[in-house]
């Protein structure tokens, strides 16, 4: 009977202390979201004529400045930033009520500069409300096993700022790809579930300091998410920032060149050269870029042709190429067996629009000089005959 006794006191001391652990950690985790809630913010960007919708987290309140990730942004160059507003002591979380007090709410932001590499984007507030204060950066990276929390506005809920927590899996050097380009950096990867809307988003240690900006998840695994880790967000503050490329059409809004959209999306830009011709020149819809270049491809079309052309068109070719100021020649063939004859460069995307607009005269000046004297005239069709088959491409 005595053993039973104790049997019985000793099982409810370990239910007391599990009880006394659980509401333990749920008053932490308390804690460290109410600590990062005023450096947590809703993001909306405008690209593409959608708007994108994500989260950011302040790093720096003397230079109101806020990090996110790159995709959340895109090409847009101006955000809204929303900080919570609270009630009685509590957050007000209804995202109806930010839409609708938006000239109250709505702090303009500027995008400064982007990182697609490591999916960053650095964001400068016109102002910061009273009760928003800058997150503390972690000294360290986190390790596996060790608790997180984050906060984020996923799209599949009314509410925003909500609360994530999680455990620290691995952490190691990640390359990828997604839907706006190539990704390499440090990730960590955390068993906590994120969702479209909390990409840009703080998460933190048990201490409330940043240890990673909320990414993606992994489309092959459940419950698993990636994250940038803070290190990576630490050498973008700290180096150059780059500016970041200004969506096309608003450059050649700028250029005052008449243009037209292609169903491929590319843009046209017809140019008015000797004899009444004109030529077409085309500047592609998207930004290449490799690490920290951000180019444009511009390019002209000047002949389709039947067959390859001959050592002499080739040699002409190359030696035109020597001699141009920006750009080459080349020759691509056609699903169809054609062989395009195309002028092509690449501008810095974030060029002025008078550069684009003088590389795009520049490109249609020499394809309308050089093709005639390039293409003999008998095996050439118009170019614009097959311009679609080489835009799909």
């Amino acid at each position: 009977m005595k053993n039973s006794t104790k049997y019985v006191i000793t099982r409810f001391a370990m239910c007391v202390m599990a009880v006394t652990f659980v509401t333990g950690n749920a008053f932490a985790d308390g804690k460290v979201y109410a600590k990062t809630l005023n450096s947590t913010a809703w993001v909306l960007a405008k690209t593409g004529g959608e708007t994108s919708s994500g989260t950011g987290v302040l790093v720096n309140a003397e230079k109101k400045l806020l990090i996110t990730n790159f995709h959340v942004v895109g090409d847009a160059r101006a955000t809204v930033i929303f900080f919570p507003e609270t009630k009685d002591g509590k957050p007000i979380v209804e995202r109806s009520h930010y839409l609708k007090n938006v000239k109250k709410l709505g702090i303009r932001g500027r995008v400064l500069g982007v990182d697609r590499k490591r999916d960053l984007a650095l964001v400068e507030l016109d102002r910061l409300p009273g009760n928003a204060v800058a997150i503390p950066l972690a000294k360290d990276t986190i390790g596996p096993g060790e608790d997180v929390q984050s906060i984020g506005n996923p799209g599949s809920t009314d509410a925003l700022w909500v609360f994530t927590s999680g455990t620290v899996r691995s952490v190691y050097q990640k390359q990828f790809r997604t839907g706006v380009g190539e990704h390499d950096f440090l990730v960590v990867e955390t068993q906590s579930p994120i969702n479209s809307g909390d990409s840009g988003g703080p998460v933190v240690n048990n201490d409330g300091e940043l240890v990673a900006i909320s990414q993606a998840i992994s489309p092959k695994a459940r419950l698993v998410s990636y994250s940038v880790d803070v290190s990576e967000l630490k050498e973008f503050l700290d180096s150059p920032w780059k500016p970041a490329p200004l969506p096309i059409v608003d450059v050649l809004d700028k250029t005052e060149l008449k243009f037209t959209k292609h169903e491929t999306g590319h843009f046209e830009v017809l140019f008015d050269q000797k004899d009444n011709d004109k030529q077409s020149v085309f500047v592609t819809k998207e930004v290449e870029y490799f690490e920290r270049a951000d180019v444009r491809k511009v390019w002209a079309l000047a002949a389709t042709l039947k067959e390859a052309p001959g050592l002499e068109t080739v040699m002409k070719l190359l030696q035109q190429s020597a001699r141009t100021k920006i750009g080459a020649w080349t020759v691509e063939k056609a699903e169809n067996g054609d062989f395009l004859v195309i002028y092509c460069c690449k501008v810095d995307a974030t060029a002025t629009p008078g550069a684009l607009k003088s590389t795009m005269e520049y490109v249609a000046k020499l394809t309308s000089v050089t093709k005639k004297d390039l293409i003999p005239a008998a095996s050439s069709k118009s170019a614009a005959d097959t311009l679609d088959a080489w835009l799909g491409n």
